[in-house]
């Protein structure tokens, strides 16, 4: 199938925000499609080539993190954050907005997620812990965004948990309690579809212990 041509010229802007923009993509005459971005209008995703696809930046990263301690069985951690759009906490895996800072390394991808494991968890990763690109872009809900993460995988080592802590966080986060776990915890929580206080849980935490559970030893 022939798909529509976007140029920038087709974008309007409805609102442009320092946080969020709105356009309308008029792709034919009299065609309008509604989008909501973190990208201002020299950057959309729908004006890009495939090519130009592959090597773009995502907006954010994701981050997987591998609980290892010695005798212990490994572990997802999560933690309950506050959600603004739907009003609750709900559980998720640390995640956040790749900065300007984060591209001046060779890896924004990495450098982003040390940064935020840093800032919402309290953990340093360490040269001796495992950290890895899972997906280098996921689209959220491209049907109304075209926001995307990177998922990142981070293997901690830990002797204890006493180093977990919400104090480096930004003034707008809020955040519950951290939650460990375990693989027989995840395949609980993806049967059932919700966390264990009984609230649904978001697509990336359904990500997170989908990867957890399937990842080989």
């Amino acid at each position: 199938m022939e798909k529509p041509i976007i140029t920038k010229e087709c974008a309007k802007a409805l609102s442009e925000t320092k946080f969020l923009n709105t356009y309308d993509l008029q792709y034919a005459e009299g065609a309008h499609y509604y989008i909501a971005t973190r990208r201002n209008v020299d950057n959309l995703t729908a004006t890009k080539s495939i090519e130009e696809q592959d090597h773009m930046l995502p907006d954010a990263v994701t981050c997987f993190i591998i609980i290892k301690q010695k005798g212990e069985e490994d572990c997802l951690l999560l933690q309950y954050e506050y959600r603004f759009p739907i009003g609750q906490y709900v559980l998720c895996p640390p995640a956040g907005i790749i900065d300007a800072a984060d591209c001046e390394g060779g890896n924004p991808l990495i450098t982003a997620t040390i940064r935020e494991i840093k800032e919402e968890t309290g953990l340093d990763v360490k040269d001796t812990d495992k950290i890895y690109v899972l997906n280098d872009l996921l689209f959220s809900t491209p049907g109304f965004t075209d926001e995307c993460n990177a998922l990142v995988v981070a293997e901690i080592e830990l002797d204890d948990l006493s180093q977990l802590s919400h104090e480096y966080a930004e003034a707008t986060e809020l955040f519950g309690d951290f939650l460990l776990v375990t693989k027989k915890d995840a395949k609980n929580i993806l049967k059932r579809g919700r966390d264990p206080k009984g609230h649904h849980i978001p697509l990336y935490a359904y990500a997170a212990l989908s990867y957890f559970v399937l990842k080989e030893e």
